[in-house]
Protein backbone atom coordinates (compact mmCIF):
# COMPACT_ATOMS: atom_id res chain seq x y z
CA UNK A 1 0.00 0.00 0.00
CA UNK A 2 1.33 3.39 -0.48
CA UNK A 3 1.47 5.86 1.66
CA UNK A 4 2.96 9.71 1.84
CA UNK A 5 3.32 11.23 5.22
CA UNK A 6 3.68 14.45 5.85
CA UNK A 7 5.62 16.38 8.58
CA UNK A 8 7.05 19.91 9.12
CA UNK A 9 4.18 22.51 9.20
CA UNK A 10 4.00 25.20 12.07
CA UNK A 11 3.49 28.44 12.97
CA UNK A 12 6.47 31.11 11.95
CA UNK A 13 6.83 35.05 11.73
CA UNK A 14 6.36 36.89 8.04
CA UNK A 15 10.02 35.86 6.68
CA UNK A 16 10.62 33.25 8.47
CA UNK A 17 11.38 29.74 6.92
CA UNK A 18 10.01 26.05 7.31
CA UNK A 19 10.91 23.02 5.70
CA UNK A 20 8.13 20.33 5.07
CA UNK A 21 8.63 16.87 4.63
CA UNK A 22 6.87 14.00 3.00
CA UNK A 23 8.29 10.43 3.65
CA UNK A 24 6.54 8.28 0.79
CA UNK A 25 6.51 4.32 0.90
CA UNK A 26 5.10 1.28 -0.50
CA UNK A 27 5.90 2.22 -4.13
CA UNK A 28 7.64 -0.59 -6.44
CA UNK A 29 11.02 -0.16 -8.08
CA UNK A 30 11.11 3.59 -7.77
CA UNK A 31 8.86 6.85 -6.49
CA UNK A 32 7.09 8.50 -9.17
CA UNK A 33 7.39 12.39 -9.62
CA UNK A 34 6.30 14.25 -6.74
CA UNK A 35 3.73 17.58 -6.20
CA UNK A 36 3.26 19.95 -4.15
CA UNK A 37 -0.76 21.66 -3.81
CA UNK A 38 -1.78 23.76 -1.16
CA UNK A 39 -5.42 24.64 0.21
CA UNK A 40 -5.85 28.14 1.75
CA UNK A 41 -8.32 28.63 4.11
CA UNK A 42 -11.56 29.39 2.31
CA UNK A 43 -9.97 29.33 -1.41
CA UNK A 44 -9.01 26.33 -3.75
CA UNK A 45 -6.26 24.21 -4.39
CA UNK A 46 -3.16 25.66 -6.33
CA UNK A 47 -0.33 23.74 -7.35
CA UNK A 48 2.64 25.31 -5.94
CA UNK A 49 5.58 22.93 -7.03
CA UNK A 50 7.03 19.20 -8.68
CA UNK A 51 9.90 17.32 -8.99
CA UNK A 52 10.66 14.46 -11.36
CA UNK A 53 11.47 11.09 -10.18
CA UNK A 54 15.37 11.73 -9.50
CA UNK A 55 14.99 15.10 -9.10
CA UNK A 56 16.74 16.41 -12.05
CA UNK A 57 13.54 18.21 -13.47
CA UNK A 58 11.59 20.93 -10.98
CA UNK A 59 8.75 23.64 -11.41
CA UNK A 60 7.70 26.68 -9.19
CA UNK A 61 4.46 28.47 -9.66
CA UNK A 62 5.44 32.26 -9.92
CA UNK A 63 3.87 32.53 -6.31
CA UNK A 64 6.50 30.74 -4.64
CA UNK A 65 9.56 31.11 -7.12
CA UNK A 66 12.71 31.88 -5.60
CA UNK A 67 11.64 31.66 -2.18
CA UNK A 68 10.62 27.99 -2.20
CA UNK A 69 12.90 24.83 -2.88
CA UNK A 70 11.89 21.39 -3.90
CA UNK A 71 14.06 18.59 -3.15
CA UNK A 72 13.95 14.36 -2.07
CA UNK A 73 16.31 12.16 -0.38
CA UNK A 74 15.66 8.95 -2.57
CA UNK A 75 17.87 6.93 -0.55
CA UNK A 76 15.26 7.56 2.21
CA UNK A 77 12.13 8.10 -0.25
CA UNK A 78 11.48 11.59 1.37
CA UNK A 79 10.10 14.39 -0.23
CA UNK A 80 11.12 18.17 0.62
CA UNK A 81 9.78 21.48 0.25
CA UNK A 82 12.02 24.41 2.02
CA UNK A 83 10.31 27.69 1.95
CA UNK A 84 12.09 30.55 2.95
CA UNK A 85 10.85 34.24 2.95
CA UNK A 86 7.52 33.36 3.81
CA UNK A 87 4.59 35.47 3.65
CA UNK A 88 0.82 35.97 5.22
CA UNK A 89 -0.54 34.78 1.68
CA UNK A 90 1.81 31.34 1.80
CA UNK A 91 -0.80 30.31 4.89
CA UNK A 92 -2.17 26.93 3.54
CA UNK A 93 -2.63 23.33 4.10
CA UNK A 94 0.03 21.56 1.84
CA UNK A 95 -0.45 18.10 0.18
CA UNK A 96 2.60 16.18 -1.50
CA UNK A 97 0.85 13.98 -4.10
CA UNK A 98 1.70 11.58 -7.27
CA UNK A 99 0.48 10.09 -9.84
CA UNK A 100 0.85 6.73 -10.75
CA UNK A 101 3.63 5.28 -13.05
CA UNK A 102 4.19 9.06 -14.09
CA UNK A 103 7.66 9.78 -13.31
CA UNK A 104 8.27 13.10 -14.75
CA UNK A 105 7.67 16.84 -13.85
CA UNK A 106 4.52 18.94 -14.08
CA UNK A 107 5.01 20.20 -17.42
CA UNK A 108 1.67 21.37 -18.26
CA UNK A 109 0.19 18.07 -20.04
CA UNK A 110 -1.85 18.47 -16.81
CA UNK A 111 -3.10 20.55 -14.04
CA UNK A 112 -0.44 20.73 -11.17
CA UNK A 113 -3.24 21.50 -9.02
CA UNK A 114 -5.82 19.19 -10.18
CA UNK A 115 -3.91 15.90 -10.76
CA UNK A 116 -4.66 13.03 -11.72
CA UNK A 117 -3.34 12.39 -8.77
CA UNK A 118 -3.49 8.78 -7.44
CA UNK A 119 -1.96 9.49 -4.01
CA UNK A 120 -2.39 12.05 -1.55
CA UNK A 121 -0.36 13.18 1.74
CA UNK A 122 -2.59 14.01 4.60
CA UNK A 123 -1.64 17.63 4.34
CA UNK A 124 0.35 19.55 6.93
CA UNK A 125 -0.81 23.27 8.46
CA UNK A 126 1.47 26.22 7.43
CA UNK A 127 0.60 29.33 9.50
CA UNK A 128 2.78 32.67 8.50
CA UNK A 129 1.36 35.33 11.33
CA UNK A 130 3.14 37.98 12.99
Amino acid sequence: EVQLVESGGGLVQPVGSLRLSCAASGFVFRNPGMNRIRQAPGKGREGVSSISSGGAWKYYSDAVKGRFTISQDNARYTLYLQMNSLKPEDTAVYYCAAVKNSYGCYSGSWSLTQGPYNYWGQGTQVTVSS
